[in-house]
């Protein structure tokens, strides 16, 4: 299993596990995602992160969440995006953050905005490789107590940008070699995906954790907007299978996502995974059917699970 060498608070436990949650709209949202959050603390997540919306729409809220996130002594990720910033308005997100106590950041390209025009001339970035070297410059100028942990992204199944796979890891590999810390996964629903991904990364050279991007379909509704958001991730049929043969009962169609999930995870476990990220959709429900399958709680003992592991492996 794979360690962060930073020294990063985020990865003091191999395998890590950690939610993410996108910024609510409503007041009655921010109750709600506040009760989702204290619910999955109870199992003591390496990190929660905080998504951060196209083209910079929610920033504000995504600014707010995190700020009382890490009030609350939770370890945060702020997502942060090329789109749509200045040098100047990076410079004073970072600053805003690490004032806060945050000590991390998920670094990436972003979407683009949908329902306006978008120039992106105008971005100061144009890759997430230029995001983390401003990022690692930014902290050498101010002289942080602590170094900054950075994630980036990556995909299984191909960037949907760059065809080319070989050339992909290349763009992947500039930006371990910017400063990133570790790579979490957009979502999949193949193991197998990330297995070749993962085996991929090491040929060329890229040793960090490589944390796995799991989100468990809970309704049609929500497979669809997966497939919509995920540019490009496999359906397996098996899964296709299961949900034609739930017949539209929507308490068949959660089980029969926790289950697959668990599945999943209880192989990417098995594999040696560096750590688990759930996309949460801001609801703790499934998240914590997931742990009650695999049979994690708040008394997860990782040695106690390495030394079974060795013991059955010898």
């Amino acid at each position: 299993m794979m360690a962060v060498t930073h020294g990063s608070v985020l990865f003091d436990r191999t395998p890590s596990f950690s939610f993410e949650f996108f910024p609510p709209k409503t007041q009655e949202g921010a109750e709600a995602l506040l009760d989702t959050v204290v619910k999955l603390q109870e199992f003591h997540p390496s990190f929660v992160s905080v998504t951060y919306g196209a083209g910079g729409g929610s920033r504000e809220l995504t600014r707010s969440v995190v700020h009382d996130m890490v009030a609350r002594g939770i370890p945060t990720v702020p997502h942060l995006t090329c789109v749509g910033h200045t040098e100047a308005e990076i410079e004073q997100i970072l600053e805003g953050y690490t004032k806060a106590g945050a000590q991390a950041i998920l670094a990436l390209r972003g979407d683009p905005p949908r329902n306006r025009p978008y120039d992106a001339s105008k971005d100061a970035f144009r890759h997430a490789a230029e995001l983390v070297r401003f990022i690692r410059a930014w902290e050498s100028r101010n002289h942080l107590p602590n170094r900054l942990t950075i994630g980036v992204a990556g995909f299984c199944e191909g960037h949907p940008d760059t065809p080319n796979r070989i050339r992909e890891m290349d763009y992947l590999k500039a930006k371990m070699d910017e400063g990133a810390d570790y790579i979490c996964t957009q979502l999949f629903f193949d193991n197998h995906a990330f297995f070749d991904f993962r085996d991929r990364c090491r040929l060329v050279g890229i040793d960090v954790p490589i944390i796995a991007g799991i989100m468990p379909i809970t309704s049609i509704s929500g497979m669809n907007r997966m497939a919509e958001l995920s540019a490009g991730t496999n359906f397996p049929a098996r899964l296709f299978k299961a949900m034609l043969r739930a017949g539209g009962d929507r308490s068949a169609i959660e089980r029969i996502g926790i289950n697959y999930a668990s599945n999943q995870c209880a192989e990417l476990l098995d594999a040696d995974v560096d750590g688990i990220h759930f996309y949460t959709l801001n609801r703790s429900r499934a998240t914590l059917e997931i742990y009650r399958n695999l049979g994690i709680n708040n008394y997860f003992d990782v040695d106690r699970i390495h030394m079974l592991s060795n013991l059955y492996k010898s």
